[in-house]
């Protein structure tokens, strides 16, 4: 059993969690993530580690409530308990001096997107953050990502922070004014496949942070196969990260959507079937 911390709302449908998980905090690099159950009989799901503090024994994920399972997470409260937690899972970002580099984060994004930032400022690189939402609510950590950044640019899709515009547009933008070395990107799927398609011809190399379906998360299982320059990878122990320009989105988005029919059946079932054992229910 692994002991919520601490909670914090960032945006109406967006929470974090502080967790106390004190050998994945001792062991756990940017780019990891873990993979956790509610309870006993619930669903597997693989969340990103925003944040770890060794001294303190604690991880922090951020999720948006997009399905049963991160509904009833979000009912959840300081002081509940995740039944297993398990990781750190995945291969780390590489991170040395490249020069100047692009961290994008969109929407939740933001959240993995941040350890690898802190990263590479502290491995020496300029950083521009280039973070983006698609409206002012769901903005989150900007505070944060400006701390460890050399230049940060907000955008939201409706204009109501920041510039009006796509995070694509931005660093397009940068590209005119400035030699960049190498972009990271993070969010949902379309944006980082926009993002490829954005640095492909620049020649830009991109990396990416694939979060398709997974299940036991150490590559036993094959549910997360990706195609990446033509060959099969498994994101939970190849992965997440790829390099963009190689990543097959048209697959990936196909396998996002493979069990969308079971996904709405339990959401339409209600909350949790635990009885209130994984806490959902105080």
């Amino acid at each position: 059993m692994y002991k919520i911390i601490r909670k914090e709302v960032l945006a109406p449908v967006i929470k974090l969690f502080e967790v106390e998980a004190p050998k994945i905090a001792a062991k756990a690099k940017p780019g990891q993530f873990f993979i956790l159950r509610l309870y006993e009989k619930g669903e597997r799901i693989p969340l990103t580690i925003a944040d770890f503090n060794r001294e303190a024994g604690t991880i922090t994920t951020i999720f948006q409530e997009v399905g049963r399972t991160t509904k009833d997470m979000g009912r959840m409260n300081e002081g509940d308990y995740l039944a297993d937690v398990v990781g750190p899972l995945g291969e780390p970002s590489e991170i040395e001096n490249f020069g100047r580099v692009v961290c994008v984060g969109g929407g939740v994004g933001v959240a993995p997107i941040y350890p690898i930032t802190r990263a590479l400022k502290e491995a020496g690189n300029e950083v521009i953050s280039v973070i983006g939402a698609r409206t002012k609510d769901l903005l989150f950590w900007r505070d944060k990502m400006a701390a460890v950044s050399d230049r940060i640019i907000t955008c939201t899709d409706d204009g109501s922070y920041g510039e009006k515009g796509f995070v694509t547009d931005a660093v397009k933008r940068l590209a005119e004014e400035c030699k960049i070395d190498r972009v990271w990107a993070i969010g949902p799927m379309p944006m980082m496949r926009a993002m490829a398609e954005t640095t492909r011809p620049l020649g830009i190399k991109t990396i990416v942070s694939l979060n398709p379906i997974m299940v036991d998360g150490t590559g036993m299982c094959g549910a997360c196969r990706v195609s990446v320059g033509g060959e099969t990878k498994f994101a939970c122990v190849d992965g997440p990260e790829f390099d963009a320009h190689l990543v097959d989105f048209d697959l990936a988005m196909c396998r996002l959507a493979y069990y969308k029919e079971e996904e709405k059946r339990a959401e339409a079932a209600g909350s949790c079937q635990s009885g209130g054992g994984c806490g959902c229910h105080k």
